[in-house]
């Protein structure tokens, strides 16, 4: 595959490649110089859609918000800390 240089300097990447890259428009292409060619890499924007139910698929736990849900991260929390002191505790 092969492509001119426009009077810009622009050069447009080829569809197969993109598709197989999934590159998509606003994604921010990095440049770096190695040895005697043009390596480029490229980064997705930020996304902004919400990940709110997305690993739901992953688990039957269902914990509604308020008093339970504070519960329930108070415990993870405790689960947390607790391991990392056993970590600690077991390295020294």
């Amino acid at each position: 595959m092969s492509t001119k240089v426009g009077s810009k300097g622009q050069v447009v990447i080829d569809k197969e490649i993109r598709d197989r890259l999934g590159i998509q428009p606003g994604w921010i292409a990095i440049q770096r110089l190695a040895d005697n060619h043009v390596e480029l890499y490229f980064v997705p924007p930020r996304h902004r859609e919400s990940l709110k139910g997305s690993l739901t698929h992953l688990t039957n736990v269902r914990i509604s918000t308020g008093a339970e849900w504070e519960k329930a991260r108070e415990q993870a929390w405790n689960a947390m800390v607790q391991e990392r002191l056993e970590k600690e505790k077991s390295a020294s």
